[in-house]
């Protein structure tokens, strides 16, 4: 999967201002809505906490990865985003979140959601990868730490 193909300067945000799990996950689709990926932001939240209600997506070493199935995209969509301050994401490890993935997909297309997940959560196996996404200065930046 070529996460260039999902992934551009409009789906990142290095500034998330949420304090809360759903702060964040209002922030992140309001990216998506901003840059024209989802247009039912209603459903696409209601997807999104519908999986948070049955475990948390906060996984381990300061990431999440809030996802959803919805009928409301044709195709899988995603963004990125920080937070300067550390927020309580009921992750595995108990530790608090500050790079946040989101990704929506559609209902029937299980494919390219399962390799998604598999491609991010092995990217940010890497602590070296994770610091230099917290140390990024721009989006531009987020994008080529992602491609290498």
């Amino acid at each position: 999967m070529n996460l260039k193909t999902i992934l551009s300067k409009d789906t990142i945000s290095l500034h998330l201002k949420g304090t809360s799990k759903e702060e964040i996950i209002n922030d992140l689709l309001d990216l998506l809505v901003a840059a024209k990926k989802i247009d039912d932001r209603a459903a696409a939240y209601k997807a999104i906490m519908d999986r948070e209600q049955k475990m948390s997506t906060g996984m381990k070493h300061g990431i999440a990865i809030p996802h959803g199935k919805t009928p409301t995209v044709n195709d899988l969509v995603a963004c990125i985003g920080v937070s300067e301050a550390p927020v309580e994401f009921e992750a595995l490890d108990q530790e608090p979140c500050r790079i946040f993935i989101m990704t929506l997909s559609p209902v029937e297309k299980t494919g390219p959601h399962l390799q998604f997940l598999a491609e991010i959560s092995l990217l940010f196996k890497s602590a070296e990868k994770r610091q230099a996404v917290l140390n990024a200065a721009n989006e531009d930046e987020v994008l080529k730490i992602l491609m290498e």
